[in-house]
């Protein structure tokens, strides 16, 4: 059966990492998305593989153009009249200068979502400079509690602002906006900053801030390596178990398996114990290596696990039994999720040739082989 976005019909421009993998979770989700390379393919081989012919370029057609021509632009806005969304990650007012911003846009389909990502939105005083995911989270606020109690704070790679604040706040503003698009007639644009994502994210740790429960320090709070119950453990090989256990049965539960007496063990819900504490869990961690531990622990509520390598996590039972991953391109990486009971979803395909969908794409827009030859002959189309 079609995924749950059959029929949705997808235009991304060219871009790498986070833009590329909002297509991609598009495509996945059944969307028949149309990317515009660029006819002269970048030199970095790094953003080759995040954008076009890595994993997160699968299951798209290709179309190489060059829009910094005219008739490059033109055919572009023929791609947009016969699309639901179009996506687009330029730094504010390039879109608006190869002529095809979001006026001309909808003028051409007043339908079209136009969905536009950038790190620190579409205006506002940084939104012509550069950045990067490490700089929109320490804006956001998010970065400065992330890390070891002394020293700087540790960027977590590119999670958050790229991909969590970015990408997927884009993707649900994408399905509210084509769904008030079919109710009203009437397309619009969806500005999606990795910065005001990225905050929005901080949602519940905002809340517990401003109610004076959360201090605004590293390895001071519940959910920040603060508490003794809810972190990670050095064990006897030097990897590492990760231990959750918040509430008091699962801390029952792990006391129990530790055969720590609950009446003789430090309340980790003393803050005045809780150095005590951890440095008992570390020892006791430390006395053996981490998969005896996850033997140990498996099937039980009290919330450890074994804290797994890039390369271990496909290979976890878990994993494996729900078949969590799956190959693209050479790579193992992550299935499609979330999961569909009426509409599965699956990988849509690997990652066209650049360009290698042109002549299919243009020739249902009613393009003939003449125009596409001169399009060529003019370096307009790859």
């Amino acid at each position: 059966m079609p995924g749950p976005l059959s029929g949705i019909r997808v235009l991304e421009l060219p871009a790498i990492g986070p833009v590329p993998f909002l297509g991609m979770l598009l495509a996945d989700l059944g969307a028949e998305v149309t990317r515009i390379d660029r006819v002269t393919p970048g030199s970095d081989p790094l953003s080759t593989i995040l954008g076009a012919t890595g994993p997160l370029g699968r299951g798209r057609k290709s179309v190489a153009l060059d829009l910094r021509q005219p008739a490059g632009a033109a055919v572009a806005l023929d791609l947009v009249a016969a699309v639901d969304v179009l996506i687009e990650g330029f730094r504010p007012g390039v879109a608006e200068r190869l002529g095809i911003g979001p006026d001309v846009a909808l003028a051409r389909n007043p339908r079209l979502v136009y969905g536009r990502m950038t790190g620190w939105g579409q205006d506002g005083p940084l939104a012509p400079t550069a950045g990067h995911d490490i700089t929109y989270l320490a804006i956001s606020g998010l970065l400065h509690g992330i890390g070891p109690a002394t020293g700087p704070p540790t960027p977590p790679a590119n999670y958050v602002a790229d991909f969590g604040g970015g990408a997927m706040s884009l993707a649900v503003g994408l399905l509210a906006a084509v769904l008030s698009a079919r109710s009203t007639g009437a397309g619009q644009v969806v500005d999606a900053s990795m910065v005001d994502g990225s905050a929005y994210l901080a949602t519940m740790v905002r809340t517990l801030h401003g109610h004076g429960l959360w201090r605004d320090e590293r390895e001071a709070n519940i959910f920040n390596g603060g508490a003794p119950n809810y972190r990670c453990y050095t064990c006897s090989d030097g990897r590492y178990v990760a231990v959750g256990a918040l509430e008091p049965k699962f801390w029952e539960t792990l006391l129990e398996t530790l055969g720590l007496d609950p009446a003789t063990t430090p309340s980790p819900l003393d803050p005045a114990r809780a150095p005590e504490l951890a440095d008992l869990l570390a020892g006791i961690f430390a006395s053996r290596p981490r998969d005896e531990w996850a033997e140990l622990f498996a099937g039980s509520d009290a919330c450890v696990a074994p804290v797994l390598t890039l390369a271990e996590a496909p290979e976890h039972p878990n994993n494996q039994a729900r078949g969590s991953y799956v190959e693209v391109a050479g790579v193992r990486v992550a299935s499609p999720a979330p999961r569909f009971s009426g509409t599965p979803t699956e990988v849509a395909g690997p990652p066209p040739a650049l360009g290698a969908d042109a002549d299919e794409v243009l020739t249902g827009l009613g393009y003939s082989a003449d125009r596409l030859a001169e399009l060529r002959a003019a370096g307009v189309l790859g």
